[in-house]
């Protein structure tokens, strides 16, 4: 409960008041409203005009954008998105697990703290806006506020991104709550045990065993991780974390990335090529494909893999593909978010 006392070093006469709370305010990538044409143009614009994103100059990338990229895009994204929308709630699942994962970590919270932490969700695209839920937080009496950007792995162009909008939030603010930002948790052990679990679930439904699990991760330019950015070595720290929890062979697993765009070269191999050649000159006719760099089915797993890829190893003579679903809202995922929201609570509440 959270209990009204007085103020610190207030007069003994001071009435006593609530306790301010602490909220924890967990971001994702975010979802258009729709998938027609307008709502998705509008978020592919705000998507892909962060410079966090594309980071090419403004006067070379913009107008090849607003009068070539987005004149087009919007119909095959939006098709994408149609063929995984949930018509019946009119939204996209990623909509629909990010809320579950807000609703089942608040009750957590409530269990270990009390009324003393607000739990709720944001988008860094879309709605809802990150700007819009820091100032609902503010409004209900959070005086700290937790930012938790749900990308276990760090990249500028997903945690620094969120991280940046949170922050021009807060500029908003004429009382700003005091602040902190949750770190990448990509080696965590509690994340790595979810991760683990849900693979070892997954194989256990199988009646035969996968040849090889691909482990595939959205992808980057190369040229991002040669100018300094981290996000490559910790998903191939992830990868071996996993292996060795799950107690593997190097052969039994292997790394990939995803979801390439634009002319440069990203990150290799890129998962909808390296799942054909497995098939074509490795022989693996059976294979299993999981995303840790999600922390939520979306367009980029129940479309991009279950779909596209999925379609391209069949393709090359595969026989056999098994997607396993991100951790989603599950017990385990639940578990290791509320582990690390709480290790990064401490001091703020009892």
């Amino acid at each position: 409960m959270n209990k009204a006392k007085r103020p610190e070093n207030a007069p003994a006469d001071h009435p006593q008041v609530p306790r301010g709370k602490t909220g924890v305010l967990i971001a994702n990538l975010g979802t258009p409203d729709d998938y027609s044409y307008w709502p998705m143009r509008r978020y592919l614009n705000e998507f892909l005009s962060d410079k966090r994103v594309i980071d090419y100059p403004a006067w070379k990338w913009q107008p090849l954008l607003q009068l070539i990229i987005l004149t087009k895009r919007p119909f095959s994204s939006g098709k994408a998105y149609e063929s995984i929308w949930d018509k019946t709630r009119d939204e996209s699942p990623l909509m629909t697990i990010t809320r579950n994962q807000a609703e089942k970590v608040s009750s957590e919270m409530q269990t270990r703290f009390g009324d003393q932490v607000m739990v709720d969700f944001c988008m860094r695209y879309g709605n809802p806006s990150t700007k819009s839920k820091l100032r609902e937080m503010v409004a209900a009496g959070c005086e700290r506020i937790l930012f938790f950007p749900l990308y276990p792995q760090y990249a500028g162009a997903t945690t620094a991104t969120a991280n940046d909008e949170f922050f021009r939030a807060l500029m908003n603010e004429k009382w700003q709550p005091a602040a902190r930002t949750v770190p990448a948790y990509s080696s965590h052990p509690v994340y790595i045990d979810a991760l683990a679990a849900s693979v070892e679930a997954a194989y256990a439904n199988l009646d035969k065993r996968p040849d090889l699990l691909v482990v595939s991760y959205h992808g980057m330019p190369q040229r991002y991780l040669l100018e300094g950015d981290p996000y490559h070595c910790q998903c191939q720290k992830t990868t071996r974390l996993l292996k060795e929890r799950l107690g593997w062979e190097s052969t039994e697993l292997t790394t990939t990335f995803q979801s390439q765009f634009g002319p440069e070269e990203w990150l290799k191999p890129y998962t909808v090529d390296e799942v054909a050649r497995l098939a074509r000159e490795d022989g693996k006719k059976n294979i299993a494909v999981i995303a840790p760099a999600f922390s939520s089915d979306c367009i980029e797993t129940l479309e991009e893999i279950n779909e596209e890829i999925k379609e391209s190893f069949e393709d090359a003579g595969g026989e056999g593909f098994t997607y396993i679903p991100c951790l989603n809202d599950s017990a385990g995922h639940i578990h290791a978010l509320s582990e690390i929201i709480s290790e990064n609570l401490c001091g703020w509440v009892e």
